[in-house]
């Protein structure tokens, strides 16, 4: 290993170390009661926010409660319970369509494999590390969105740009094991602390971590770790899906 990437790899170790005091049991932030709604959700999700789509959601599932219903729902009306969501036509198309590849290719059955379930229309490799990994609890992949790519390149941990490239480069950096955990501590910290402006540096965790930084920290780093979890909002630990 190169000198380079023994360093990162430290790198990688101590920010692991960091989040988990301040993130011990990270989850996602989208409600859900099965692998099927985190799914249509999590797609919901994209140029939103979870909070709005938790509002959502359970007027949808009311009236589709499953992929066959929502198969077979019409296209104008489910755009119209997902309107707020933004994009509405294209998301409305994409969860219907879904739907029914859902239903023709796997029964139905969410695929608990990354390949089968990225062949579904608009679900690519974020959406089903965010599936798998919470509602299987299988880690496939790090979850790679805009917060965990910023706070990737300003920690130093990949100066990729494409969130594939980002992604292979945090799963050779953190363990197997790790890579459900970490994907929520990212999103959690990028959303809640890192944020793209006006970033909260001197109360940050990982202040004396990361190259970026824009001011000195504040205190110990576990008395900020401690902080930092007292700024995301506490919610339940779910169980994976046994199977």
């Amino acid at each position: 290993m190169s000198p380079r990437a023994t360093k990162k790899t430290k790198l990688a170790a101590e920010v692991e170390e960091r989040l988990a005091k301040a993130l011990p049991t990270p989850v996602v932030e989208l409600d859900f009661d099965d692998a099927w709604q985190l799914l249509v959700a999590t797609m919901l999700a994209a140029q939103s926010t979870d909070k709005l789509v938790n509002t959502v959601t359970p007027k949808l599932f009311a009236r589709w409660a499953t992929p066959a219903a929502l198969a077979a729902a019409d296209l104008e009306e489910v755009e119209q319970v997902v309107r707020s969501t933004g994009y509405y036509r294209q998301k409305a198309k994409a969860i219907v369509t879904a739907a029914q590849k859902l239903v023709a290719d796997f029964d139905g059955v969410v695929p608990r494999d990354i390949d089968a379930l990225v062949t579904l229309p608009g679900v690519a490799r974020k959406t089903a590390n965010v599936v798998i990994g919470c509602a299987y609890g299988l880690p496939t992949g790090v979850v790679v969105d805009t917060h965990v790519t910023r706070v990737s390149e300003r920690l130093g941990l990949s100066t990729e740009k494409k969130s594939d490239q980002v992604e292979a480069e945090l799963m050779r950096l953190f363990p197997r094991d790790a890579w459900i955990a970490m994907s929520h501590r990212l999103v959690l910290f990028g959303r809640y602390l890192c944020k793209a402006k006006s970033p909260q540096c001197a109360s940050c965790p990982l202040n004396e971590l990361c190259r970026a930084r824009e001011a000195e920290p504040v205190g110990p780093w576990e008395a900020r770790a401690d902080a930092l979890g007292a700024l995301v909002p506490p919610r339940p630990v779910r169980a994976p899906a046994a199977g």
